[in-house]
């Protein structure tokens, strides 16, 4: 097995997405998930192929709460399974493996150290990874929904390049139609343009204009009846 790897890891989505369990199932199924985990690669789709015994070498657990655990993560939809002719198939939900915060190190002074290093959290919700999730295999819709995030949020992922390039262009796309002058508009300040080049109409309108006469002729000013 490939063990390029460094580390697995739990994303505080995960953890507190298990706070919906009781007492040491909780931890039982993280054990488990750590499990697939191990075995679910990027490049395969966060799949793997696994058979309870697999899963009990690495963990420790009895097959009767591996079973329990994984009919737990199907229905919290963190881990999906399929039945195979080898064995069943897991697929981790990608939603509950990026990263929900950011951490820097900064340096404050303390009362018992001039300065200490701290570790400061930021909140990060990264709406554009639960779109992708939300709507994988469904380019169009995923495309559509990124275009309504802030362009600063697209143009600053760096793990989405490719659909947050697509998204800033149907954004752009939008904003265009949006400007646009209505044809209706255009064809009658077309129609203007072309009569005031029209010999015959400018040297009526000059003619009218010099004489006082409105468009039809009639003098301006004067009432009809005494005409």
């Amino acid at each position: 097995m490939d063990t390029s790897r460094g580390f697995l890891f739990i994303t505080y989505k995960l953890y507190h997405h298990l706070n919906k369990l009781e007492g040491e199932h909780k931890s039982h199924c993280l054990n488990v998930f750590l499990s697939v985990m191990k075995y679910a690669w990027k490049k395969n789709g966060y799949e793997a192929r696994l058979r309870h015994e697999t899963i009990h070498k690495d963990t420790g657990l009895c097959r009767t709460t591996i079973k329990s655990c994984l009919s737990t993560l199907n229905k919290l939809n963190v881990v999906k399974s399929f039945r195979g002719k080898s064995g069943k198939t897991y697929i981790v939900n990608e939603v509950f493996l990026k990263a929900e915060k950011l951490f820097k190190i900064d340096v404050k002074p303390t009362q018992d150290s001039r300065f200490t290093t701290t570790l400061e959290e930021t909140i990060y919700n990264n709406k554009i990874d639960e779109i992708i999730g939300k709507y994988k295999g469904d380019k169009e819709n995923t495309i559509n929904e990124l275009a309504t995030l802030p362009l600063h949020d697209l143009k600053a992922d760096t793990k989405n390049v490719y659909y947050c390039k697509l998204a800033i262009e149907r954004k752009e796309e939008l904003v265009r139609q949006k400007n646009l002058v209505d044809p209706r508009i255009i064809q009658r300040e077309l129609k203007k343009i072309t009569k005031e080049k029209n010999f015959a109409y400018k040297r009526k309108k000059e003619y009218n204009i010099r004489n006082n006469l409105d468009y039809k002729g009639n003098p301006i000013g004067k009432d009809k009846d005494s005409m």
